[in-house]
């Protein structure tokens, strides 16, 4: 027989803000975020491939796009996070922590729609890794990011924060009426200590020079 396992299922997460250097991440509140995000993921700068891969969106309207982002906001899974930029204060994306289960302490980092305004600045790794932090410290053993196997931003993003490649579920889904084979990857409970460091080490102040990094995530870890 194989040893038992000792470990205990986490309890259930609880709503809190999760501060970082760059940005924050707030339970989504239409309220609050509402105009930002509709302004920054569907207005006249938005990124036009943001929605490419996502199930939802984009939006004809400010009514739809409100009508989603109700029900996004109060969904248990996915649980919704808006990312807050620190010096502005402006709602400039969304993420979720979603298939929740605790029982066999595995969570997933999802539904990332990041704007124009986060990307290639370090609020996107550091979002990351807060959800990641985040599943961690709260019991759970497994982390996980899917995407569709052709969205080679998403694997790139994936790739890059450390999860590992764990293989495609080929015709997976139907999404838009069109195939999605699914990307899996992870990270693990005992992997998470020396991600930890690498992402913090990332985001130090030693390691920006003028807004650049000096090095990169990947040669952080050693890669």
């Amino acid at each position: 027989m194989p040893d038992t396992l000792q470990w205990s299922p986490p309890q259930a997460l609880v709503a809190q803000t999760l501060e970082g250097r760059f940005m924050r991440l707030e339970k989504l509140d239409p309220a609050r975020h509402g105009d930002d995000l509709w302004t920054l993921l569907q207005g006249e700068d938005a990124d036009p491939k943001l929605w490419d891969y996502l199930p939802y969106g984009p939006f004809a309207d400010r009514e739809r796009f409100d009508i989603w982002l109700d029900g996004y906001a109060v969904s248990p899974d996915p649980w919704g996070f808006c990312v807050v930029d620190n010096a502005t204060g402006q709602a400039q994306g969304i993420m979720s922590l979603m298939s929740i289960v605790p029982a066999h302490g595995r969570i997933e980092i999802g539904h990332v729609a990041f704007s124009s305004a986060m990307q290639r600045t370090p609020k996107g790794t550091e979002a990351i890794y807060r959800l990641a932090r985040f599943a961690f410290e709260h019991g759970y053993r497994r982390v996980e990011w899917k995407c569709d196997n052709a969205n080679e931003r998403s694997r790139r993003a994936a790739q890059r924060s450390g999860f590992i490649f764990e293989g495609a579920f080929r015709q997976h889904m139907v999404v838009k009426g069109q195939n999605r084979d699914t990307a899996w990857f992870s990270m693990l409970d005992n992997e998470w200590p020396a991600l930890q460091a690498s992402f913090e080490a990332w985001l130090s102040d030693g390691n920006f020079e003028q807004g650049r990094q000096l090095r990169t995530l990947e040669e952080i870890r050693g890669r």
